[in-house]
């Protein structure tokens, strides 16, 4: 940042996601959730530092590889993405046709005379239609420009797929085929899914663990069934997400997440916590048994 200050967009994120298995890391905008996500792909700006490591199963770690290894053997082989923002990810010059053509064939090696069916099976699997194929990104909806990237993203069959709000956009009948698309690749031949999402709804359909970020920091990771289900959340701001929901009480969490520059001493949402004491506003709750909180 100017004047040579930092700010810490994500701090001591551990997880392990094995295959066959889906991560839903759900919170607030801002908290941290894509910035972890850029940082796996090396996708993170030039001003950013990384600490730490994130392997992958054959030992390669992703903070510690270089351009040219994730260029060539994991972007979109190794772990596939389905972006945020669709519409920055795709080309605007070239067709959708185009792009997906291109990307069957180099990351499957598929024949010239075979792209074309190829191409159309792709988009089918993120339910983009044929009839859109030959359109521009410029010519889609901000729901189509979605479909076209999960798409794109599902070519390679990769053994991790990020996918950083893959729902965005679509109606709700669209939302459930795209999750249980992204279910049926994970469970396919054992690859892993770490969804990015608001959406519970669509977690609660989808995922094995739920992790719940908070200004840059993971404050709770438990069991979906445990989540959604019984005893339900320990974390209090986990409890505020759930009870914003319309199907349960709708109260909206009170306040605003803290400033990531100007980190309060203690427990981050001690300001929005009707529980906090002495000890939640001065010392900085660990991750412990699964939850950050003193009185979890």
């Amino acid at each position: 940042m100017p004047a040579g200050r930092y700010v810490e967009a994500v701090t001591g994120a551990t997880f392990a996601l094995a295959p066959g298995e889906s991560l839903a890391l759900v919170g607030e905008s801002g908290c941290g959730k894509s910035v972890l996500a850029s940082a796996l792909l090396g996708l993170l700006p030039g001003n950013a530092e990384t600490a730490g490591s994130a392997r992958l199963a054959d030992g390669l770690d992703l903070l510690a590889a270089d351009e040219r290894t994730l260029a060539r053997t994991v972007r979109g082989r190794r772990v596939g993405l389905v972006p945020q923002s669709p519409a920055a990810h795709l080309t605007p010059v070239r067709t959708i046709r185009s792009q997906l053509q291109e990307t069957v064939r180099e990351l499957t090696g598929t024949s010239p005379p075979a792209l074309r069916a190829a191409a159309e099976e792709a988009a089918a699997r993120a339910a983009f239609p044929a009839s859109h194929l030959d359109r521009h990104p410029h010519e889609l909806s901000g729901g189509l420009a979605q479909r076209a990237a999960t798409a794109l993203a599902l070519v390679g069959d990769a053994p991790l797929l990020l996918a950083d709000e893959p729902t965005t956009g679509l109606d709700r009948d669209l939302v459930l085929r795209t999750v249980d698309e992204l279910s049926s690749h994970t469970r396919a031949d054992g690859r892993a899914l770490l969804m990015i999402t608001h959406d519970l709804a669509a977690a609660e359909r989808i995922a094995d663990t739920v992790a719940v970020m908070y200004a840059g920091r993971i404050v709770e990771i438990t069991p979906a069934a445990s989540f959604f289900g019984s005893p339900g959340p320990r974390h209090p701001y986990a409890r505020g997400l759930l009870d914003a929901l319309p199907e349960r009480a709708f109260t909206p969490v009170p306040g605003s997440p803290p400033e990531l520059g100007a980190l309060p001493p203690g427990c981050a949402f001690a300001a929005r916590c009707t529980a906090a004491d002495r000890l939640c506003r001065t010392r900085r709750p660990a991750l412990t048994e699964g939850v950050a909180c003193h009185h979890a």
